[in-house]
């Protein structure tokens, strides 16, 4: 089980009392506005996507958390790595995917930022990960900005197949680039 605080925020595994959230989330046309997936309406829909997250922590050792504000104890969004190892995208397969989503009466305070940053050092301090990497659709500002702000590179545009432009960033372990430096010589 993951606990992670940050100043302002607990990031925790995700669990079926979440589900509330989720359905919050994911009914919300303008959170899922630079995202692929399909509005849900349903609690049970959000319990799936909560059992399906559950089932990445078993089989991988990680997935997305739960965001939840220190201050109020409120569900707020989520956050985290994904091991992308069940589909394709920009022609890749079995990656470190970084990702949020928050509800948008959050948006704007820095919270997505400091959620990804916690993330982001766990995925390269603590799992000792080679390479993170973040897809996010081209016309998401906001997103680039925050990927940007965590020293994430784009490093090549690419088409989705519903014609959409995206931007596929990456950021390499600068402590994996010097042990791989130290071993060659």
């Amino acid at each position: 089980m993951i606990r992670l605080a940050t100043p302002r925020l607990l990031l925790r595994d995700l669990t079926l009392a979440d589900a509330p959230g989720i359905l919050a989330l994911d009914s919300n046309p303008d959170v899922l506005r630079y995202v692929p997936n399909r509005l849900i309406s349903t609690l049970a829909e959000a319990e799936a996507i909560i059992r399906y997250i559950r089932q990445q922590y078993e089989r991988n050792g990680i997935g997305r958390w739960a965001v939840v504000r220190q201050d109020t104890q409120e569900f707020i969004g989520w956050c985290g790595l994904k091991l992308v190892n069940d589909s394709e995208v920009n022609s890749r397969i079995n990656y470190h995917d970084i990702g949020y989503r928050l509800l948008p009466p959050h948006w704007g305070q820095g919270f997505a930022s400091e959620a990804a940053h916690a993330t982001l050092h766990h995925g390269l301090e603590v799992l000792q990960l080679p390479e993170i990497n973040a897809t996010v659709m081209q016309e998401n500002t906001a997103s680039r900005r925050i990927l940007e702000k965590l020293g994430m590179q784009p490093q090549e545009e690419f088409l989705e197949p519903d014609g959409s432009l995206w931007w596929w960033y990456a950021r390499q372990n600068p402590m994996q680039k010097t042990a791989l430096g130290r071993s060659k010589n």
